[in-house]
C-alpha cells in the first residue's frame, strides 16, 4: 500500500490513525523505514526526507531504494544529523545549522527543514535495541505548529512499532565476561587453558607478515615506439607480418594512395596553368600597363599552387610509414586493418626492442595498499605456472583508469630483475608485496574496509 491508496481525508487525525495501523502491520524494519520517509508526506507536505539512526547512520532516504553510504549527500547528512539536538522537534535551516554544513544546505535540501528526534530504548539487553536517531524533513514552505504536533505524534508511534520488530542477539558482552571470569579450583587464572590459548593466539596474531595483493598482470614492452597514423586515410597494405623483426627505416604499411595521387596531379596541373598564365601576362606587360599590374597577383597565385602541390607531395610521402627503430612489430591481424579508415594520431602498431620487457599489472581499487619504493613483484604466468618472474615496482598510477572490461584499477609497471625468454603478451597473476604488518591486520584488513564502507564510519 502506498500514498495513493490513502484516502484524501481532510482530518489529519484520521490519516495518523491510518499510518499507525500500517506501521503495526509492517513485516520488517525495512518496510517501516520506507513507510516513515515516504508516506509521512500525507500529514505534512515535504520534498525530501531522511531517517538517521545513532547506530547505523542514514537508514533510509525518500525516493531511494538503498542509500549509498559513500555518497557525498549521505555523508553530509551524517554530519548534520549528529549535530542536531536529541530532545525536541526543531526547525532547521542553513542559518540555524551554521558552519560548513550550513553553507552546503542549499546544495542538498530545500530552504525549510524540520528535525524530529526520538530517544533510544533504555534498559534493553546489551543496549543492542538502542535506536536513538531522528527524522529529517525538508520542504519549500515553513512548518506550521499543528503540522509539527501531528508529525511528532506519528514519529513516536512509528518508533514504538520499530522497537517491536527488534530481535535480540543470542549473546551479550555480560555473558562473555562472566564466562571468562569463571575460575577452576586449584589452578591460578594465568594457567587456565583458555588463557594460555588466548595468549598463544595473540602472539601468533602479532607476528609480522608482508602485506601483499594479487592483480592481473602481463608482459608488455617497456619502451616501445608507437607508430600512429600520420594522415587521415584508408590503410592500403601491410608490408610486414605480426611479430616480425624489422629494421629502422623499413617500410611497415602504406595508405591507399589513389585519392592523394589524383589530388597531387590536379595540384601540379593547377600550378602549371598558373605559371603559363604568369608568363603570358609578363609578355603583355612590356606594352600594357594593366597586364603589368596583374603580375604580382599571379605571382601570389603561383606560390599558392606551389604550396598546395608540395603539401600533397609530402602527404604522399607520409602515406608510406616506415619503422622508427629496430625491433619487433607488434600489431593485430593485418586483414583487420586493410581497408579500415583511420584518423591522424590513431595507434596502429608498436615497435619494441627485443628483450625490452617489463610487467604491467592492474591493482583493483579495493586492494590499493601503500607500496614502498621498488616493492617486490612476482609474476606467475598462466603459460608457465611452475616458475615466476621477479620484478620491482617502477611506478603506480595516482588515479584509477578504466580497463577494457569496464572496471577501474590502478596501473602498475615493474622492471624485471633479469632477462627472460618469455614473449610479450603472456598473461598471469602478479603478486605485489607491501609493508610489513601484524598478522591480525593482514587478516582483518579487507573485512574492516568492507564494514567501514557499509556503515559509513
Amino acid at each position: 500500500m502506498n500514498q495513493a491508496e490513502l484516502r484524501p481525508v481532510a482530518d489529519p487525525l484520521l490519516l495518523l490513525l491510518e499510518l499507525a495501523r500500517r506501521a503495526r502491520a509492517a513485516q520488517d524494519p525495512e518496510e517501516l523505514a520506507f513507510l516513515l520517509v515516504n508516506d509521512s508526506h500525507v500529514l505534512q507536505p515535504y520534498r525530501q526526507a531522511a531517517l538517521w539512526l545513532a547506530v547505523g547512520g542514514v537508514k533510509s532516504l525518500s525516493g531511494v531504494v538503498q542509500p549509498e553510504a559513500n555518497a557525498p549527500y549521505v555523508q553530509w547528512l551524517e554530519r548534520v544529523c549528529k549535530s542536531l539536538p536529541r530532545d525536541a522537534a526543531t526547525p532547521v535551516d542553513a542559518a540555524t545549522l551554521g558552519g560548513a554544513e550550513g553553507q552546503e544546505w542549499a546544495d542538498w535540501l530545500p530552504e525549510h527543514g524540520l528535525w524530529l528526534p526520538f530517544a533510544g530504548a533504555a534498559g534493553s539487553a546489551g543496549g543492542a535495541a538502542d535506536t536513538g536517531g531522528g527524522l529529517l524533513l525538508a520542504g519549500e514552505v515553513p512548518w506550521t505548529r499543528e503540522g509539527i504536533a501531528v508529525l511528532e505524534e506519528w514519529v513516536d508511534t512509528w518508533r514504538h512499532a520499530w522497537l517491536a520488530r527488534y530481535r535480540p542477539v543470542p549473546w551479550s558482552w555480560a555473558a562473555l565476561r562472566a564466562s571468562a571470569a569463571a575460575r577452576r579450583p586449584g589452578r591460578p587464572w594465568w594457567r587456565r587453558r583458555r588463557v594460555l590459548a588466548a595468549a598463544a593466539a595473540l602472539a601468533v596474531m602479532a607476528c609480522p607478515v608482508r602485506l601483499s595483493v594479487l592483480a592481473p598482470g602481463e608482459l608488455v614492452p617497456a619502451h616501445p615506439a608507437v607508430v600512429r597514423a600520420p594522415i587521415d586515410g584508408v590503410v592500403g597494405q601491410f608490408h610486414v607480418r605480426p611479430n616480425e623483426q624489422v629494421q629502422a627505416g623499413q617500410l611497415l604499411f602504406t595508405f591507399d594512395e589513389a585519392q592523394l595521387q589524383a589530388r597531387a596531379e590536379v595540384a601540379a596541373q593547377n600550378r602549371a596553368t598558373a605559371e603559363t598564365e604568369y608568363r603570358q601576362y609578363a609578355q603583355q606587360a612590356v606594352s600594357d600597363l594593366k597586364s603589368k599590374a596583374q603580375l604580382a597577383l599571379l605571382q601570389g597565385k603561383i606560390e599558392e599552387k606551389r604550396a598546395e602541390a608540395d603539401y600533397l607531395r609530402s602527404m604522399l610521402e607520409r602515406s608510406r610509414v616506415v619503422a622508427p627503430q629496430d625491433g619487433i612489430a607488434l600489431f593485430d591481424d593485418p586483414t583487420e586493418w586493410i581497408g579500415k579508415p583511420v584518423q591522424t594520431g590513431e595507434r596502429i602498431l608498436r615497435v619494441a626492442a627485443p628483450g625490452d620487457i617489463e610487467v604491467e599489472a592492474w591493482v583493483p581499487l579495493g586492494d590499493a595498499i601503500p607500496l614502498p619504493e621498488a616493492a617486490p613483484v612476482s609474476l606467475y604466468l598462466a603459460a608457465s605456472p611452475l616458475d615466476s618472474l621477479a620484478a620491482k615496482v617502477r611506478y603506480v598510477s595516482h588515479e584509477a583508469v578504466p580497463r577494457p572490461d569496464g572496471s577501474y584499477a590502478y596501473r602498475l609497471r615493474a622492471t624485471l630483475d633479469g632477462a627472460t625468454g618469455q614473449r610479450v603478451g603472456l598473461k598471469g597473476t602478479a603478486k605485489v608485496g607491501g609493508h610489513w604488518a601484524p598478522l591480525a591486520y593482514w587478516m582483518l584488513r579487507r573485512p574492516l574496509a568492507t564494514i567501514r564502507q557499509a556503515l559509513g564510519l
